[in-house]
C-alpha cells in the first residue's frame, strides 16, 4: 500500500512512459512503485540504447520495453513511447524516481477528472544548488513566448491527455523537450496545471559533471526557444 487515497477506476487507459538510458541501478524501483497504482494500465520503458542491464531489469520488473538500437535522446524516446500506446492518458516519468514515483498519482487526478489537459510536477528544491540559472532562463523564455509562467519549467514528470499530444505533434529532442511541449501546448490553448509532488531524482551539484550537464541543458533549451521564437 502506498498510503494515498485510491483513485477509483476511470474508463480511461493510462500509460506510463519511462525513457531510460543506463538506469539499471534504479529503474526496477521506479517500475515497482508505479505498479502499485490502480489507475495505471500499462508501463512502457523506452530503452534508449543502454549499455547496462536496463532492458533486462525493466522486463523482469513487469514493464513492456521498446528498445532503440541507437541513442536518440529523451524527446525521441518519449515519442517512441507515444507511438507504442493507444492510451488516452499518458504519463511522462523519469527513470530515476525510484519509490517516489508513486507521487504521479497526484498528477493523474486532475487530468483524469478533466480539470486540465496537462499537469506538471513541481518537485522540492534540490539539496544541492546550481539549478537557478537554467531554470530561470527556461521560465522567462516560456513566459515570453507563450504567456504562461511556471515554477517548474524543466520538470519531466508530466501527465497529458490525447488533446495535448494531438496539438503538439512530434516532440523535440534532448533537454529542451519539456520547454518545447510547454510552449506548444500553451499556444494551442491547452489547460496547464502545476502540482506539488514529493518526488526525488538524481541531482547534479557544483562539480565539473554538474556544470557540464547544465551547460548542455542551457544550450539545448536556447535552441528550442530560438526555434519557437522563429515560429511565432
Amino acid at each position: 500500500m502506498n498510503g494515498y487515497p485510491k483513485i477509483e477506476r476511470y474508463r480511461k487507459k493510462v500509460a506510463v512512459l519511462i525513457p531510460a538510458w543506463n538506469e539499471g541501478d534504479i529503474i526496477d524501483r521506479t517500475i515497482l512503485a508505479v505498479r502499485t497504482l490502480d489507475a495505471v494500465t500499462e508501463i512502457i520503458v523506452i530503452d534508449d540504447c543502454s549499455t547496462d542491464e536496463t532492458y533486462r531489469i525493466s522486463l523482469e520488473s513487469g514493464a513492456r520495453v521498446v528498445r532503440h538500437r541507437n541513442n536518440h535522446g529523451k524527446g525521441a524516446a518519449l515519442y517512441s513511447g507515444i507511438l507504442s500506446t493507444d492510451a488516452e492518458i499518458v504519463v511522462f516519468l523519469d527513470a530515476d524516481m525510484g519509490e517516489t514515483a508513486v507521487e504521479i498519482e497526484k498528477l493523474l487526478r486532475p487530468v483524469l477528472e478533466d480539470r486540465c489537459d496537462m499537469t506538471i510536477g513541481r518537485l522540492p528544491s534540490p539539496l544541492r544548488g546550481g539549478f537557478g540559472l537554467v531554470k530561470g532562463f527556461a521560465r522567462r523564455g516560456i513566459k515570453h513566448l507563450s504567456g504562461v509562467e511556471l515554477q517548474a519549467p524543466l520538470s519531466g514528470q508530466r501527465v497529458l491527455n490525447r488533446r495535448v499530444l494531438d496539438a503538439i505533434g512530434r516532440l523535440g529532442n534532448g533537454y529542451g523537450v519539456e520547454v518545447a511541449m510547454t510552449i506548444d501546448a500553451a499556444r494551442k490553448g491547452m489547460r496547464l496545471l502545476e502540482v506539488e509532488v514529493d518526488m526525488k531524482n538524481r541531482e547534479y551539484g557544483r562539480d565539473l559533471r554538474g556544470f557540464l550537464h547544465r551547460g548542455k541543458q542551457l544550450l539545448q533549451i536556447a535552441r528550442v526557444l530560438l526555434n519557437r521564437w522563429q515560429m511565432r
